[in-house]
């Protein structure tokens, strides 16, 4: 079988999301909120929405690894197919019915991440991207248009958001000292609590300037990295690993002067 092209894959991948909202959002506040064991929640839309993404993909392209957050697999760094799936990014936002989730599919050809689909279903929204072809989201249905990030280079003039405190130096349960998220709150024009890949579809779109998660896992960023990159933004772990879908945090900003002086007030004492 040759080798699939990535506008192919990429139109699969916005299918497969489209597909995956139309199970989902008929059980949004409408299923029960179960726990895993460190604590996170669960739904049975989690797990079905996964399920069906695994089967499309299985059907599509048998010889592919995928690896997702409900059912673990292959971690094959630089696997030459790789699916990574989150089908529902943002439960506790789901669990609770707040608009703040969305289904993630990423796919990496050897190593490098290189399409994204970020499917926010209850805002009917969808970004999507692959090396070389730009952002694009559309928007109920309607015709897609380039999402292009904001023009802003410093922090003084910046909306910054960030899913948790969790892992930071303004989180009172943490005795340990993090991420120096209390310097990037003094600074920026406004910050706000926002909710996991949805942040991401904001900066995108450029409504706003910096995106930070403490903690991440690689179905996680797998599709975000792909989207910020083609919008023009850029993206790192917090101690600026590029190598951003294997790395525990991220942050990403609308570009690299903005994201220079973020992670330079992240890491100051």
């Amino acid at each position: 079988m040759p080798e699939p092209s990535t506008e192919e894959i990429l139109d699969f991948a916005v299918a497969l999301s489209t597909e995956a909202g139309r199970l989902i959002m008929p059980l949004w506040k409408k299923v029960a909120v179960d726990h895993k064991a460190d604590g996170s929640e669960v739904t049975e839309a989690d797990r079905a929405a996964e399920q069906l993404l695994r089967r499309r993909i299985a059907e599509r392209y048998p010889g592919h690894a995928i690896l997702g957050e409900e059912f673990g697999g292959e971690k094959e760094r630089d696997a030459e197919h790789l699916w990574l799936l989150d089908p529902i990014d943002g439960t506790a936002s789901f669990a609770i019915g707040l608009p703040l989730f969305g289904t993630l599919i990423g796919y990496l050809r050897r190593g490098a991440a290189c399409v994204g689909v970020i499917g926010a279903h209850a805002l009917n929204e969808i970004v999507y991207a692959a090396t070389g072809q730009g952002c694009w989201y559309q928007r109920e249905g309607g015709e897609p248009k380039r999402g292009r990030t904001s023009v802003v280079t410093n922090s003084a003039e910046a909306f910054v958001v960030s899913t948790s405190l969790e892992h930071t130096d303004m989180d009172p349960r943490d005795p340990k000292m993090s991420v120096r998220l209390s310097q990037l709150y003094r600074q920026a024009r406004r910050f706000r609590w926002s909710g996991d890949c949805i942040n991401y579809v904001l900066l995108c779109q450029g409504y706003v300037d910096v995106a930070l998660d403490s903690r991440m896992n690689p179905w996680d960023v797998a599709a975000v990295a792909p989207c910020v990159r083609e919008a023009g933004g850029a993206l790192t772990s917090l101690d600026g690993n590029e190598d951003v879908v294997w790395q525990p945090n991220l942050v990403a900003s609308s570009n690299s002067t903005l994201h220079a002086e973020v992670l330079k007030s992240l890491r100051s004492l």
